[in-house]
């Protein structure tokens, strides 16, 4: 498959074959059936504005293949989310991230120190190695594996401790003591670094690990409480959300009161603490200056002596200045892009190494039907053009993150970032989103109509989607009336169902939240951000990812859209004027209609109008739709 669309034609069209409706497993809630449902075309080409139209309608690609969910039927509903560069507020993790990488360049930050790995969430689950390889010798090797042993055990324990506090919530649900019929996060427990932990009163106990999942429970009841008395759509029963106690401490003494019960954990001690839930090690130590510390595993003793050295690396490598580059290029195989992807995938999502091969990545991120306009210096076309690129950030020389984007006539599309799991503790995933909003508003100058900042779906069912919406201030796409609502009206409907016409909740609150200020529900996201990336530092276009993955599986489906359309989607649309595509040439439906016989006329309006319905009737008239 060619890298890009040519364009050596005189005339640039979109050329796409109709897959019909797509069945395949989850990826996301991973149910054993085929509850995954979108609707799938496949682009021979395609021009950049009929795509930025397609975005605006629910679409994505994997490579060449487009697809949209079927947002009544699938499993989990995906809403594209954008923000308005310009508009950018960024939360304080976000200004820590940056602030973090400005201090690695300046050679300020102690890159060996554990807490730094400890601090952020995603690095003490995804770095698969120690950040002393960076600055270490021939020793990194060893300590190495041996960090990776340890942060391995380290997040089956976290992970341990997360499921048994959602036990403890299901069990609550089930009982009455939470209100049933609403979605409540996912627990998350991260391991606390040595600079915020506390001893106790009595001296002999060390704060391990920590979950502020009450805070999340909180500001779940709180929206839906708000959403009930909003939309007026649920009367008042005896386990409402008004009558549960919705303050976070309240909550986490709930849960932690349950938990010592549940857990029987004879190494910790688990006690709420102004609304968190915190795990204390029983085991009494030494000294207090022990940075990695984890309950149950073996390479203790090890850690340590990794500790010390690392702490020697950091202090060798103290002022060592460092240059970061950008560099815009456009979608082609590079063996150097590869090799850190197939590194990226082994090590972060613990993919076969039989699984990552050259074909799978050129067709998942290499491949693109988008035809290339070049730039121009009339303020339509930004420098770079407009096409499909891969952003490469390299430090000093060596390649360390790849951001896979399409640049449209309104926005940065995100597709996919992939990085060297080395360089976790940098937050590469949200460094990169934020150079990417700055890109944004950089190129507006050069091109006006450039605005927005795409970043994929937001699955508000799936905890590690969710963290997009600490983009501030992010729209959500009606999936009806193809809309866009500021996430913070849309989050608290989006809490009560999996599907929902947001545009018709958005009405009701017009004017009554300000933009001058940001919402409750948006602080109390990005309060939270820590915890939302619990699986990857960067999930933008994992969406993207698990397409690709099932489409080589046998659990996949293809089918036309026959029976299962309603009458509504079939004859609510007029079709004659649908650009097909047939031998070569080009026509109106209208014009080729006479060519077939009354079943296969029947059939193919069928198909015509399924095809309308999803990509809209502007789109339908000015794309070919080839029949070959």
């Amino acid at each position: 498959m060619k890298n890009e669309a040519s364009s050596s034609n005189s005339k640039e069209e979109s050329l796409v074959v109709d897959c019909g409706r797509r069945r395949s497993s989850c990826g996301y809630c991973k149910s054993a059936g085929r509850t995954s449902i979108s609707h799938g075309l496949w682009a021979h080409s395609i021009t950049v504005n009929d795509y930025q139209d397609l975005l605006d309608r629910g679409w994505r690609r994997s490579g060449c293949f487009l697809y949209k969910p079927e947002m009544e039927r699938t499993c989990c509903p995906s809403y594209t989310i954008r923000l308005k560069a310009s508009d950018f507020v960024p939360s304080k993790e976000q200004r820590r991230v940056y602030r973090r990488m400005q201090r690695f360049l300046d050679g300020t930050l102690e890159v060996g120190k554990p807490m730094e790995l400890a601090d952020d969430p995603n690095a003490s689950k995804h770095t698969g190695s120690s950040v002393n390889d960076l600055v270490s010798s021939s020793s990194g090797n060893e300590s190495l594996s041996c960090g990776t042993k340890r942060e391995n055990k380290a997040e089956e324990f976290m992970n341990h401790l997360s499921n048994q506090i959602d036990k403890v919530v299901h069990a609550y649900t089930e009982s009455g003591e939470f209100p049933s019929g609403i979605q409540l996060p996912k627990a998350a427990v991260k391991m606390v670094s040595h600079a915020k932990r506390k001893l106790s009163v009595q001296g002999s106990e060390d704060l391990l690990y920590s979950s502020n999942i009450a805070f999340q429970i909180a500001a779940t009841l709180r929206r839906t409480r708000s959403a009930e008395r909003d939309v007026q759509q649920l009367r008042t029963s005896k386990h409402s959300a008004e009558e549960v106690d919705l303050c976070p401490k309240s909550i986490a003494e709930k849960l932690a009161a349950s938990l010592n019960q549940l857990a029987n954990i004879p190494e910790l001690s688990i006690r709420a603490c102004n609304g968190h839930i915190n795990f204390y090690s029983t085991a009494k130590c030494g000294s207090s200056g022990k940075d990695d510390q984890v309950v149950s595993l073996p390479e203790e003793s090890g850690s340590r002596n990794q500790s010390s050295s690392t702490k020697k690396s950091s202090e060798h490598c103290q002022g060592q200045k460092r240059k970061l580059e950008i560099r815009m290029k456009r979608s082609t195989f590079d063996p150097e892009e590869y090799a850190l992807y197939k590194c990226y995938q082994i090590k972060v999502h613990n993919d076969t190494p039989d699984r990552v091969t050259e074909s799978s990545y050129k067709r998942f991120l290499v491949d693109t039907p988008l035809f290339f306009v070049s730039p121009s210096t009339d303020g339509m076309v930004p420098p770079c053009g407009f096409g499909s690129f891969h952003q490469q950030y390299i430090i000093d020389g060596k390649l360390v993150a790849v951001g896979v984007v399409d640049v449209l006539p309104r926005c940065l599309s995100s597709k996919y970032l992939f990085w060297d799991p080395d360089y976790a503790f940098l937050s590469l995933g949200k460094y990169s989103a934020l150079q990417e909003i700055g890109w944004v508003k950089e190129n507006q100058a050069h091109c006006s109509s450039l605005q927005y900042y795409y970043m994929g779906y937001y699955i508000h069912s799936c905890r590690k989607m969710i963290y997009k919406a600490a983009y501030y201030p992010s729209e959500l796409l009606c999936p009806l009336r193809y809309q866009w609502v500021a996430c913070h009206i849309a989050r608290p409907l989006l809490d009560k169902r999996k599907y929902a016409v947001l545009s018709d909740f958005a009405s009701l609150q017009d004017g009554e939240s300000s933009q001058s200020c940001i919402p409750e529900s948006a602080m109390e996201l990005q309060h939270d951000e820590n915890g939302l990336e619990d699986s990857n530092d960067v999930l933008m276009g994992e969406d993207e990812q698990m397409i690709e993955i099932e489409s080589e599986s046998s659990d996949e489906e293809l089918e036309p859209e026959t029976s299962v359309l309603g009458s509504a989607a079939i004859d609510g649309g007029d079709v004659t004027n649908v650009l097909v595509g047939l031998r070569g040439s080009r026509l109106r439906y209208k014009d080729l209609q006479r060519a077939f016989g009354p079943s296969e006329r029947n059939y193919l309006e069928t198909q015509l109008h399924s095809y309308q319905r999803v990509v809209g009737v502007e789109l339908s008239e000015r794309m070919v739709y080839s029949l070959g």
